[in-house]
């Protein structure tokens, strides 16, 4: 088994209090089918218990009214332990007010807040598209974040940047295809990605656990690794017997309100603790698929 992640004890979360579909930006969401407020909460709130269980900390932002995906937290912008940030400039317009609330929120928290575009003029970046994994700040780009913003985030910060080009409309950010577990293990989903972000992929992973159809449409890598327990919205029994052997324990939790808009675990809550210190080079360091 590998080493424990150094992150995802700290998280920030958004209160799903205006939480809608008013619009559709991915396949799964219909303005047809629109959530339970009351369900939501509870399923929300469900959420943030497991977190604090597994002795995690959450904070918690309010959702601003015109912004019903702000609830999706993970892609408000890229936290490190630090204390930077890199606010999301997001590819669709009704998400950009989110950035103004979170940029606040942040430099409030003391974080010295970078961006890498605004008010749709810059490249595109969307933090669900980011983990630190190996020696490296892994981020998915194609759907939602542009080529052009890895090159901001690896000079910026003066970090190794891995991408990974993703070729599947269904697995939009690379939280849906891509769920680190320890330092040597993720849950991955390579069909995902186009064939030379698949071989970079396997070279990055050691201990890949390759996610069937059924798995990954069921947002079974959208989880979340906290101390020792893998809080996840899915899990086959083949899933259970490989993270309970890894020494996890494996919490499930009903969050299907929130898959109505394509999302679940992993994208209600931002790790407010990347480090950098195993991934930093001077200059920074851009690494794209051959």
């Amino acid at each position: 088994m590998g080493q424990p992640l150094e992150w995802g004890r700290r998280y920030l979360m958004v209160r799903p209090d205006h939480f809608r579909i008013d619009y559709v930006i991915n396949p799964y969401m219909s303005t047809h089918d629109q959530p339970d407020p009351e369900l939501a909460l509870k399923q929300w709130d469900s959420l943030r218990q497991a977190i604090v269980d597994a002795d995690g900390e959450v904070e918690v932002l309010p959702q601003r009214p015109d912004s019903p995906d702000m609830v999706y937290a993970m892609n408000l912008g890229l936290a490190a332990a630090d204390g930077r940030a890199m606010l999301s400039h997001m590819r669709f317009e009704p998400r950009r007010r989110e950035s103004l609330t979170a940029g606040d929120w942040f430099v409030g928290q003391g974080f010295a807040l970078g961006r890498p575009g605004s008010d749709g003029v810059g490249p595109h970046f969307e933090s669900g598209d980011a983990f630190v994994f190996g020696d490296s700040l892994v981020v998915g780009y194609g759907p939602r974040t542009e080529a052009d913003a890895l090159k901001h985030l690896a000079t910026e910060w003066n970090v190794r940047v891995r991408g990974l080009r993703i070729a599947h409309e269904g697995m939009y950010h690379l939280d849906l295809p891509f769920c680190p577990v320890d330092s040597t293990h993720a849950m991955v989903y390579p069909a995902a990605f186009d064939p030379a972000s698949q071989t970079a992929l396997f070279d990055l992973v050691l201990d890949p656990i390759v996610l069937t159809d059924d798995e990954a449409f069921a947002f079974s890598a959208n989880s979340i690794v906290v101390n020792e327990t893998i809080i996840m919205p899915s899990c086959s029994s083949r899933l259970h017997d490989v993270l309970s052997g890894l020494g996890l324990r494996v919490v499930v939790l009903d969050l299907t309100e929130f898959h109505k808009a394509g999302g679940s675990a992993r994208c209600l809550t931002n790790p407010l603790d990347f480090p950098l210190h195993s991934i930093t080079t001077p200059g920074g360091e851009l690494i794209l698929p051959a």
